[in-house]
């Protein structure tokens, strides 16, 4: 799109940011000439109600809001953007830090033969992010970017070599700690003659991470550069694959680990092997002390400067994936996660007219089984850990799901969950009992024509532990490729408290049209957990009417 007044505000707004003050209107207008703008807006706004049956709070301002509208402008090897933000005030959920409106995000970055240079904010993650991953979550309200300059070099064929530094976003603001690191990655096959047409591929890549924070604390003598090594490789050959990782941090007393001065470390092992119609992925993650923050003193979600995947199928049907969903022990853990996929063929016995697939998944997590240390030689250690065994269980998830098609109008999805969830550790509830649950789930589509579908979705979980038996109903009507309505009842009908037997009912509505979308429901939204990849946020018991706007151009 060329020549328009949103490009114009776009290459405005970003210039005034890094004042380049010797371009004028004119000058604006050549650079237009080739370019274009791309975007996306979202407005998330929702009036609330008080419920004292649910638990739902008086909310002062009664309505609440997030908002966010941002920019891209290219042209040839150059781009640059801007985002804004608002919150006024954030929605029940959301870190207190959101608060107000700004511009939160901008950037300028051009590409030079084989040189890539970005200043301003980005994202960037190296290898599967062990010790450096900055990303955005906008549903978590969870934002750790960086502010500073990255620099990307092809220093030769296959070998390229990352370099950023910069400090990270809290909110509106930035943490205090400086963040630099460096990244090289080798692709054999490019990298050496006569390999590029071996069915083996491999690539090879190392990092490094190193933080500096002041010492300002009275009670301790803190390191105040914290470095940070991480190996990994990825080799592929016919229809398998592995990807692992090793990572290492150096002592890094934190809140997070009660100021202990032990090194942390971290190993990250995926394997898979998929031809048409099977899958097999398995996986095994173990971190111990591995929380890595730009700030030793932030808590929660803030100025993390990695990532630890948690190794859990991340479910989509809201009493699997919003009552007891887990997340991941930045300390410590032991984690593994088988997962299969089959499709039996069309024709076949199980498979039918129409064939079938299935998939198996189980995962589980644990604590590492540590000892801790009383020496007066080791007890700035804090603990020592042992590498093949494991503690108690975190987390446990065995979960089947089908899915058939049983003629050209009906096709379903159906699952069985079992659970193990310590309560205790994930929500930090001592005291609270380790629940053990049971789930099924028939999800059924039937089409009366092009146009015209309706889903009936039927949850139940069954537990005698936490907020007993649940129950959801779904029915959702579309009319293609507008509209969608839907009337959901979540129903508590197992807790032991009658008077907390309760309905938590929603009725939408929902039109799209080409990059547009709109979604407005009301109803009840009970008080859980929202996690995305082992990072999570609490969400308070709501009511009232929800608003949802998004549009990409």
């Amino acid at each position: 799109m060329k020549n328009i007044s949103l490009t114009k505000l776009a290459i405005g707004l970003t210039i005034s940011i890094f004042s380049i003050s010797n371009i004028n209107a004119q000058s604006v207008d050549q650079i237009l000439s080739n370019g274009e703008v791309r975007g996306n807006f979202q407005l998330d706004m929702q009036y609330y109600q008080e419920d004292s049956l649910i638990g739902a709070q008086d909310v002062p301002e009664k309505i609440l809001s997030n908002g966010f509208l941002n920019l891209v402008y290219t042209n040839g090897p150059f781009s640059m953007g801007v985002r804004y933000e608002s919150y006024l005030n954030a929605l029940l959920g959301f870190p207190d830090g959101y608060k107000g409106n700004g511009l939160t995000y901008r950037f300028a970055s051009f590409q030079k033969k084989r040189l890539s240079v970005t200043v301003g904010n980005f994202y960037e993650q190296f290898g599967n992010g062990l010790i450096f991953r900055t990303y955005e979550e906008r549903g978590l309200g969870y934002d750790n970017m960086m502010d500073g300059v990255r620099v990307k070099y092809s220093l030769a064929r296959g070998l390229t070599v990352t370099g950023v530094t910069g400090v990270q976003r809290i909110f509106f603001e930035y943490g205090e700690g400086i963040v630099r690191g460096l990244d090289v990655e080798l692709s054999l096959n490019e990298a050496i003659n006569g390999f590029s047409e071996s069915k083996t591929r491999i690539i090879l890549g190392a990092s490094g991470i190193s933080k500096y924070q002041a010492d300002q604390d009275s009670r301790y003598v803190l390191p105040e550069n914290v470095g940070a090594g991480a190996g990994r490789i990825n080799l592929t050959h016919g229809y398998f694959n592995v990807n692992a990782e090793y990572a290492y941090k150096a002592n890094d007393p934190s809140a997070d680990n009660g100021y202990i001065y032990k090194p942390g470390e971290a190993l990250f092992v995926q394997t898979s092997y998929s031809r048409k119609g099977f899958g097999l992925v398995l996986a095994a993650k173990r971190n111990d002390n591995m929380s890595f923050r730009s700030d030793r003193t932030a808590d929660q979600q803030n100025l993390l400067i990695n990532y630890l995947p948690a190794l859990t199928k991340q479910h989509t049907y809201n009493l699997l994936a919003t009552l007891y969903p887990y997340a991941v022990q930045l300390n410590g853990e032991v984690a593994y996660q088988a997962d299969l996929i089959y499709k039996f063929d069309k024709g076949s016995l199980l498979g039918g007219k129409y064939g079938m697939d299935i998939q198996v998944n189980y995962a589980t997590a644990n604590n590492l089984d540590t000892t801790h240390l009383n020496d007066e030689l080791t007890k700035r250690q804090g603990y020592e850990s042992k590498w093949f065994e494991v503690g108690e269980v975190y987390f446990k998830d065995f979960n089947t799901q089908l899915t058939k098609k049983f003629s050209k109008k009906v096709k379903g999805r159906f699952t069985y969950a079992n659970l193990v969830y310590n309560k205790d550790v994930i929500e930090g509830k001592p005291g609270e009992p380790t629940v053990y649950a049971n789930i099924g789930i028939a999800d059924v589509t039937y089409k009366f024509n092009m146009r015209n579908s309706l889903r009936t979705e039927a949850q139940v979980l069954f537990t005698e532990q936490d907020q007993g038996d649940w129950a959801t109903l779904l029915l959702e009507y579309s009319y293609s490729p507008h509209w969608f309505f839907a009337l959901m009842d979540q129903y508590n009908y197992g807790n032991e408290d009658s008077k907390k037997q309760i309905h938590y009912y929603n009725a939408s509505i929902g039109y799209n049209n080409g990059g547009n979308r709109i979604t407005m429901s009301y109803g009840r939204q009970r008080a859980g957990i929202f996690c995305v990849g082992g990072v999570c946020r609490v969400v308070p018991a709501s009511s009232g009417l929800y608003l949802s706007i998004t549009s990409s151009f």
